[in-house]
């Protein structure tokens, strides 16, 4: 089942969080168009009100957006959990405890000099010191839109609309070296990422996260969702 699809069949309580209600963000006065640029107008148009305002606000250098929410579930297979592990090399962008739930913080700011947007998450781990994955998505390469996790490493994304979320799919593996970019063999992908958005209603939103590779099948799934400012 597709991550499009586990999300319509998530318990209810995913699309009636308690604090339902809550008033979407407004809009800046300058209109972001990049995520709008990358889909194309027919696809931008098939997204939910609330999620083209979030993909289309403006950040100024010191403005800062925070999502707060809820991991719901975390699974990670035995490959899964080696890869997570192995990543720490690199930042430890992956969730890093099978079966972890609870809190999570979603931090979104702007940075001309990396030429993007820099994400900060933050999420919880009974009984250990909360987690926090940084990135940073720029603008650019052969899909428009990167994503770089640490230590050079990163990846093109492909972002699409689908069934009313918008998706972004890894679209292949680099490493960077100053102006170099090197591409890294197929052989050593850690599997296929794809990450949806999906709107709840209500100012609620939900986040999933899936690695699958083409021998060992799916490695890590994240499911969480969160709110509007």
């Amino acid at each position: 089942m597709s991550v499009v699809g586990k999300l319509k069949n998530e318990p209810s309580r995913l699309a009636t969080p308690s604090d339902a209600g809550l008033p979407h963000p407004a809009p800046s006065s300058v209109e972001d168009i990049r995520f709008r640029t990358l889909v194309g107008e027919a696809a931008w148009a098939q997204l939910p009100d609330a999620v083209r305002c979030r993909f289309s606000r403006h950040l100024a250098p010191n403005e800062t957006i925070i999502y707060r929410g809820e991991v719901l579930r975390t699974r990670l297979s035995r490959a899964g959990r080696v890869l997570a592990f192995l990543a720490r090399a690199i930042g430890a962008p992956l969730p890093l405890s099978d079966g972890a739930t609870g809190p999570a913080l979603v931090v979104v700011t702007e940075d001309e000099r990396l030429g993007g947007q820099c994400w900060l998450r933050i999420y919880s781990r009974p009984g250990r010191f909360p987690q926090a994955i940084h990135s940073a998505k720029r603008f650019r390469g052969p899909t428009g839109l990167e994503e770089y996790v640490g230590r050079g490493i990163g990846m093109a994304l492909r972002v699409t609309v689908e069934d009313g979320a918008l998706i972004f799919r890894s679209a292949g593996y680099f490493l960077a070296l100053g102006a170099w970019r090197l591409p890294i063999p197929r052989l050593l992908h850690p599997g296929g990422m794809t990450i949806a958005h999906r709107d709840l209603g209500d100012g609620a939103f939900a986040f999933t996260l899936e690695v699958k590779h083409r021998l060992a099948g799916q490695l890590v799934e994240q499911i969480a969702y969160f709110r509007d400012p």
